[in-house]
């Protein structure tokens, strides 16, 4: 993996990056391709993830957490990818949605509750999305009432990742429909509350292993305290976190085209035609070349978002294009490696056309990519009009 020095990094978070990409390399690498033809995670794997520490980067330490920022989480994220992508996303879940989440706007009861069991065991799951409210995703007609001193929900989630494998759901319901998106709740809901169930698991066409999933809400019991932030501020909650979440996705996205790029600019230099390696015609230099420009800008921009929000500097605009740009690279370099492996790109022989596959979500989840556009120009607009 590429780092020149306009992307340094220092030597706190090169030893944090290249602990992920070892642990990659030697504990993920062997179960990929078994994972993704199974389409399910190797609990294994989840288990040594959480002893690795990425399963709690920003979580502090007083609660089992390793104290870290932002910027290492997504290096985690991006490092993980270039191995598997499956394994990257839910790692990005639980720390730029979940945890992220927890740490800005749980109670203090509910940290000392939670975080420890999402430091040590318990996988994570955000759950915004609806049959009926995708990008709109303040159309959820998911409903919480209040009874006998704790709330009941009702309604159904889709396209839940983690989901399979999650304890701890952070769930966004409507208290009040008569008041629009200020009804909208988020409350922390355990796999074992009354009345809540993990329904039907996607059937995917990439990043196989990470568990996409509908839940299904039957007057499900929530305690009154476990209500996340205020109430009829789910809609703030969703938004800012998401914000942030674009950037874990832009990451996820660089490693996948990383990954792809790396086991295809190997294939070259040892693919031998007409009497030399495939690396040296100069067809396939300038197509790899530009490849590897691409990977490096979408890296500035990743890792520019991902310095600003730990600066607490304005990054909305810069997250959106992060994420745009880097799942646009994806896409293009991963089938470009599939062209550089020429025929054996294209069978599960080999890892390419999976990095392939696992490309194509960067511009669908967290936003899509013409959602990224929409608000890339309406943040242009705003900044013209101002000067």
């Amino acid at each position: 993996m590429s780092h020149p020095a306009l992307t340094t990094l220092s030597e706190e978070e090169k030893m944090f990056r290249d602990a992920a990409l070892a642990f990659a390399r030697e504990q993920v690498a062997p179960y990929v391709a078994a994972m993704d033809h199974k389409g399910a995670m190797n609990p294994e794997i989840v288990t040594k993830l959480f002893e690795l520490g990425v399963m709690a980067v920003e979580v502090p330490e007083q609660y089992g957490g390793a104290g870290s920022n932002f910027f290492n989480a997504i290096l985690a994220v991006e490092a993980l990818a270039t191995v598997d992508p499956s394994v990257s996303v839910l790692v990005d879940v639980q720390n730029t949605l979940v945890a992220n989440a927890v740490l800005r706007w749980a109670s203090e009861a509910q940290k000392q509750k939670y975080f420890p069991k999402l430091s040590s065991e318990w996988i994570g799951s955000y759950a915004l999305s609806e049959p009926a409210s995708g990008s709109d995703a303040f159309a959820l007609q998911c409903r919480a009432e209040r009874r006998d001193g704790h709330w009941v929900l009702n309604g159904r989630k889709l396209w839940i990742t983690n989901a399979n494998e999650a304890n701890f759901f952070i769930v966004f319901a409507n208290v009040d429909p008569s008041k629009g998106y200020r009804g909208i709740t988020a409350f922390i809901v355990e796999r074992g509350f009354q009345g809540f169930s993990v329904g039907k698991k996607e059937d995917k066409l990439g990043i196989r292993a990470s568990s996409t999933c509908e839940l299904i809400l039957e007057d499900c019991i929530v305690p009154e305290e476990n209500v996340l932030g205020e109430i009829g501020k789910g809609y703030k909650i969703a938004i800012e976190t998401l914000n942030e979440g674009r950037i874990g996705i832009a990451a996820q996205m660089l490693g996948t085209a990383q990954g792809a790029f790396d086991y295809a600019m190997k294939y070259m230099l040892e693919r031998k035609q007409f009497g030399q390696s495939i690396a040296n015609f100069q067809g396939l230099q300038f197509q790899y070349a530009n490849c590897a420009v691409e990977i490096e800008s979408a890296r500035l921009m990743v890792y520019n978002a991902a310095r600003l929000k730990d600066a607490g500097l304005p990054f909305i605009k810069e997250a959106a294009m992060a994420k745009l740009h880097a799942s646009n690279v994806a896409e293009r370099v991963a089938s470009m490696a599939v062209e550089f492996l020429g025929g054996v790109g294209f069978t599960k022989d080999y890892p390419v056309e999976k990095f392939y596959r696992d490309a194509k979500i960067g511009k669908i989840y967290e936003g899509t990519s013409n959602m990224q556009l929409q608000t890339i120009a309406k943040m242009l607009q705003s900044e013209y009009e101002s000067k």
